[in-house]
């Protein structure tokens, strides 16, 4: 194809396998970094989508435990708490001039990695979507949407717009967004609330909703009075909306995690809360005393 990027996906699980596979589908070099035991499955069984919107299909990618070469861009998508070994993977110097594509939670990473990799190529993007690695090189896309949002504040446009026409044409709605800051605190004022408290009482959310509907209500409007000191947006019933409008069984990945007893990404979401909270000297008892709460399983 005339527009073929090479891409390498850092943390092929459930959202950095599903972006692999459609990107190869539709004709881009693909090179997925991992251990060495997810690796060989890759290499020898490619990766296997289960999707009701992009349909059930294998796609070959190529797959090491560091990359080697430089490439047009390279989306990290581990969580939060194994970034920094993660990061061992993509030496600075290999990558060079290639885009940082951080789909990550929280808002502190862009200026970690930008502390790390050329911050004019760091392009931190928001993905909507639910997709669960169910073994080594299977991916579960559950929800009909996957929806991309990226953005870069120094980041040449032309290179933002050639890796979001790739996403596009692979299948996710993808819009290039200016505000940096807006963008991932869009996406903070959702999750925060959403996360800590589906976590603290190991309840979907529509039982949050319902028997915790005022912690909830208050948390929204502490997440967004922080928000909106930090140049975001900030309209508690608009997400209280959005809220009653998911599935009553909706879980947050956090509270899957801390089901399965893996480690929580509490100090990216409610961590990153208080401190832009402090910073701004904006009260936030009930994150506070959540966080706190949740902080024994974390």
């Amino acid at each position: 194809m005339a527009n073929e990027l090479s891409v390498a996906v850092l943390g092929p699980g459930g959202v950095g396998g599903l972006l692999a596979a459609l990107l190869s589908r539709t004709g881009h070099r693909v090179i997925c970094l991992s251990g060495e035991k997810t690796a060989e499955a890759l290499r020898t069984d490619g990766i296997r989508v289960r999707s009701a919107r992009f349909g059930d299909f294998t796609a070959r990618v190529e797959a090491d435990t560091e990359l080697r070469e430089p490439v047009d861009a390279c989306l990290v998508t581990v969580k939060h708490t194994a970034l920094d070994a993660a990061l061992a993977r993509v030496p600075t110097a290999v990558l060079s001039d290639g885009l940082v594509v951080p789909f990550l939670n929280g808002v502190e990473h862009p200026a970690a990695l930008r502390a790390r990799y050329r911050p004019d190529r760091v392009a931190p993007a928001v993905i909507r979507v639910e997709s669960t690695r169910v073994t080594p090189g299977v991916v579960e896309h559950g929800s009909p949407f996957a929806e991309i949002d990226l953005t870069g504040t120094d980041v040449p446009r032309p290179r933002l717009d050639a890796l979001a026409a790739a996403f596009a044409a692979a299948g996710p709605a993808t819009r290039v967004l200016e505000d940096e800051t807006a963008t991932l605190w869009a996406k903070m004022s959702f999750l925060a609330p959403f996360a800590l408290l589906t976590t603290r009482y190991g309840l979907p959310l529509g039982d949050v909703r319902t028997r915790h509907r005022d912690e909830l209500t208050a948390l929204v409007e502490e997440t967004a009075a922080i928000s909106r000191a930090c140049g975001g947006p900030a309209d508690p019933a608009q997400a209280l909306a959005r809220y009653d409008s998911f599935p009553s069984s909706t879980k947050s990945s956090m509270q899957r995690d801390a089901e399965a007893g893996r480690p929580l990404e509490l100090d990216a979401i409610g961590g990153a809360l208080l401190r832009a909270a402090e910073r701004h000297g904006i009260p936030a008892p009930v994150a506070a005393r959540v966080v706190a709460e949740v902080h024994p399983f974390a």
